[in-house]
């Protein structure tokens, strides 16, 4: 199903093209970026790799078509996301193939991707309708020593071009995360996707190709990240990054950015704190959920469970039974646990179970890997000494601490590089609140697992986790700046009586 049908313009023999003026483009380069399918751990795509020239030629037109389109009427920028939407939907199954194929997402959370991020767009839109029409007016005798002769008027504008880089978990969503926010404001956007979800990041923009958008307004290069990553992410053209993906690449971008606004979400290591009036059966619920969906490769998954000791046994036993239902296996057939995306990071995984079991922690299952594939495992009575305590493993991997009081569990979470959500369970609302209040997160979710949205709700870490917020309206309002005109009026010649 992918590159078929409409998507054949993306596809030049059995390579991928990169998107700049309005067209599908084969680099002059002849090198390609090979896609490797983690269920079977073979290359299944390529896509071209562009060069230093056609990366300056993208932000050239860029920059142009940035200065036409933040002249388009607001509505007319609305009608055009919303169009987008549409072509989204209704090509929602070639788009989910490629999720499928290349990240190894579940079938029936591939569709939800796509449609999710329709419908992210068209809330895009709406919303930045109402933010964009509105400005400010003030006048200045407020402040002491003036008169009233001065008139202030303000109002958000673009800052110009966005360069857009999404992460391999949620290529299509975090692409319209930031594609969206950028356009309705009256930027411009550059893309690069990351290699695992390249295709599924091409198709999505080819929804944007469809829909028209004026020529060299949305690019989409693909590269070699190791020799042009750091070309493209401090190109003298960028007026503002906005990145999710590694924490490490994160900070070595915002180290070198010049004076531009960053947008960065960086991963996590969300806590869990489970308090001794909690509700054991619902935190072990929250636990499967927030913890193995898409085998934990998600920013927003449970990463450490710390538990009071007084319930840890119960809620270690829960978990137990409901970890042994889970199904393992292809993406194709809707698995619960599908294969991690790459080899390294099921390396990765397996040597932070390893260090816990050589240090003395409780593999509640079998330790089981064949290939990518790792099947879902419950580290019971971790000790703040395993690396697992503290890195984000990003698999299908939860390490369990036990705890004495509610304020050693806050200690563990804000000792942590990370800072992106936490959860809270107790039946006790003060203490959730207090607890909430402790917790040096972005959010933190009272007896609900860490999650993402909905997407209009504010996201942000704090710490390594990221700098910048997200969520619809905090993305319009990054995307934008404050453009000022002050009106001077002459005197008045009058005295009031």
């Amino acid at each position: 199903m992918a590159g078929t049908g409409v998507f054949k313009a993306c596809l030049d023999g059995d390579v991928y093209k990169y998107y700049a003026d309005g067209d599908w483009k084969m680099s002059s380069s002849g090198k390609t970026v090979s896609v490797t399918n983690p269920t079977t751990g073979k290359p299944i795509y390529k896509v071209t790799a562009c060069t230093q020239d056609e990366i300056n030629k993208v932000f050239q037109s860029a920059k142009a078509a940035q200065k036409l389109w933040a002249k388009t009427p607001l509505y007319k920028r609305a009608e055009m996301l919303h169009k987008v939407s549409v072509i989204m939907k209704e090509h929602k199954a070639p788009l989910a193939d490629c999720l499928v194929k290349e990240v190894a997402k579940p079938a029936k959370d591939a569709v939800t991707e796509v449609v999710r991020s329709g419908d992210l767009i068209d809330y895009t839109a709406e919303e930045g309708i109402r933010i964009m029409s509105e400005g400010k007016f003030l006048v200045s005798d407020p402040f002491p020593g003036n008169e009233r002769n001065k008139l202030c008027l303000s109002s958000k504008v673009p800052l110009g071009v966005i360069l857009a880089i999404p992460p391999f978990n949620y290529p299509i969503n975090l692409s319209v995360s930031k594609i969206g926010p950028a356009l309705i404001t009256g930027n411009s956007v550059v893309i690069k996707p990351p290699t695992q979800g390249a295709v599924s990041t091409i198709h999505m923009m080819h929804c944007f190709h469809l829909a028209g958008f004026p020529k060299g307004l949305i690019s989409c290069v693909t590269i070699k990240v190791s020799e042009l990553g750091d070309f493209l992410t401090t190109h003298p053209a960028v007026n503002c990054i906005s990145f999710t993906g590694g924490c490490d690449t994160g900070i070595a971008i915002s180290k070198k950015a010049n004076m531009i606004p960053l947008q960065m979400e960086l991963g996590g290591k969300d806590t869990m704190l489970v308090l001794d009036d909690a509700d054991v059966e619902s935190a072990a619920v929250n636990i499967m959920k927030g913890g193995f969906a898409f085998s934990g490769q998600r920013c927003t998954a449970v990463k450490v469970v710390l538990a009071m000791e007084s319930i840890a046994d119960a809620l270690v036993s829960k978990v137990n039974a409901k970890v042994a239902k889970l199904s393992v296996g292809p993406p194709e057939n809707d698995c619960d646990i599908v294969p991690v995306v790459s080899e390294s990071s099921a390396n990765f995984i397996e040597g932070l179970v390893m260090d816990a079991k050589q240090k003395g922690a409780k593999l509640c299952q079998e330790w089981k890997r064949e290939g990518n594939l790792i099947w879902p495992l419950l580290i019971d009575h971790v000790k703040p000494d395993m690396r697992i305590a503290w890195e984000e493993p990003f698999g299908p991997v939860i390490p369990v601490l036990r705890i004495k009081t509610a304020e050693e569990g806050i200690n563990h979470c804000n000792s942590s590089r990370y800072g992106l959500q936490g959860c809270v369970f107790t039946k006790d609302v003060n203490k959730a609140m207090l607890v909430s209040d402790a917790m040096e997160t972005g959010t933190v979710q009272i007896n609900a697992a860490p999650a993402r949205g909905p997407d209009h709700f504010p996201f942000q870490g704090i710490r390594d986790s990221g700098i910048g917020s997200q969520g619809v309206t905090n993305s319009i309002n990054m995307m934008t700046k404050i453009k000022t005109t002050v009106i001077n009026l002459p005197q008045p010649s009058y005295t009031m009586a």
